[in-house]
């Protein structure tokens, strides 16, 4: 029975909060908008600062209520490694939503702001000082997830976490590649805080 937190970890992952506070605020479907990525950054871009904030809000609640309903039916690390993929996976590839999900950058917080809050800590203050600096969203997320595994092995947080952290810092690499092309290019969008559309490729 403790696997069926994994399942349920994948189902809350599958709910892609920018879609759901789009709906709610009868804003343009944020996969049809901008980048067409569901996250907040996006959302912000076109949607303004509340609709921005419920959605990163809810993206990392995800994380959050997912590494509790693991831990609350296990003890083992494990599983509760697995049920933190499985809401990441949900986000990234939705069942709900045709499996085209967000880059889960704001899940992957939630995850590791329960499971290692050190670990979440430093990643949020690392995307922070990286988005300051650039106001590039994107650049933030890869810096942070690139770290993650130094950051999980420097915290000993054990084998099954530090396995998370790579699969996590992998495949948000590969969800950002058209953004690492972006970046390369000098095309890609900065952080902007006006309700105005931004210029997004």
């Amino acid at each position: 029975m403790e696997y069926a937190c994994v399942l349920i970890a994948y189902l809350l992952g599958s709910v892609p909060m920018g879609i759901v506070v789009a709906r709610a605020l009868r804003l343009p479907d944020p996969r049809t908008t901008g980048s067409g990525n569901p996250g907040a950054t996006n959302v912000l871009r076109y949607g303004g600062k509340a609709a921005a904030a419920l959605t990163l809000a809810g993206d990392i609640v995800k994380g959050v209520a997912a590494v509790l309903i693991a831990r609350f039916a296990t003890a083992d690390s494990s599983v509760i490694a697995f049920s933190g993929l499985a809401v990441f996976l949900g986000h990234l590839y939705p069942v709900f939503f045709g499996f085209r999900g967000g880059k889960g950058v704001a899940t992957a917080l939630g995850v590791w702001l329960v499971l290692v809050p050190a670990v979440g800590l430093l990643l949020l203050l690392t995307w922070l000082i990286i988005a300051a600096a650039f106001r590039y969203s994107s650049l933030a997320a890869l810096v942070s997830a690139g770290l993650s595994p130094f950051y999980v092995w420097w915290s000993a947080a054990g084998p099954a976490y530090l396995m998370l952290s790579v699969a996590m810092t992998l495949l948000l690499i590969w969800r950002h590649r058209s953004n690492i092309r972006n970046l390369m290019l000098g095309k890609e969008g900065r952080i902007s805080f006006s309700r105005r559309p931004a210029e997004d490729r």
